[in-house]
């Protein structure tokens, strides 16, 4: 990989991922470019350490100002070829989506993943609170999936998917127990193991 202060001329992109240790649902990310801003208008930084109201300000300003790209992998794929490999499939679309716009890009993605890019890039640990880009990623990424997640939750509201997201909450675990798994359940994630304990 290409030390970022080698690349001359380069658009930095952050990229994140929401959703990879749900139950339940896609596994979303994101990739960003910020504008250049010597102080943003909106909390740009790790989307957990947000509240909601700020997430939804935070995306809104993002989405609207600067240059992002959004890939997902649904739960059947992720049974089918794993978590690790669905998620860097979601980040390539989503680096994709950016790559279209703008070129030159370097990628600062969070986590400690080995990933592979057409793009020289880093891996950062924590880069969601170091790397405002990653954070930008970080937002998108989440908001992108909540929403997606609620609006199932109009469909299967017996799952409670609009509180918990689809992760392992006793609430979920309780909602499987009792009416079985959907197809939007990862069947990889342990659960068959619940619901033929029950049946």
């Amino acid at each position: 990989m290409t030390p970022v202060a080698s690349v001359a001329a380069t658009q930095i992109a952050g990229v994140d991922e929401a959703g990879r240790g749900a139950l339940a649902g896609p596994v979303v990310a994101a990739a960003c470019i910020l504008v250049p801003r010597k102080k943003y208008p909106v909390r740009i930084g790790d989307s957990k350490q947000l509240s909601a109201t700020e997430r939804d300000e935070s995306f809104e300003w993002i989405t609207r100002e600067c240059i992002y790209g959004i890939g997902s992998v649904d739960a059947s794929e992720i049974d089918r070829i794993g978590i690790l490999a669905a998620t860097e499939i979601a980040m390539q679309q989503a680096v994709s989506q950016v790559a279209a716009i703008t070129s030159n890009l370097y990628l600062l993605v969070d986590g400690r993943d080995a990933f592979w890019f057409d793009h020289p890039h880093s891996s950062i640990i924590r880069g969601d609170t170091s790397e405002q880009c990653i954070g930008a990623a970080s937002i998108i990424a989440k908001v992108t999936r909540d929403r997606r997640m609620i609006e199932l939750h109009k469909a299967f509201p017996q799952y409670g998917f609009a509180v918990h997201k689809g992760y392992g909450t006793p609430e979920h675990y309780e909602a499987i127990a009792k009416h079985g798994l959907l197809p939007l359940h990862r069947k990889t994630f342990g659960l068959m193991s619940i619901v033929a304990g029950v049946r």
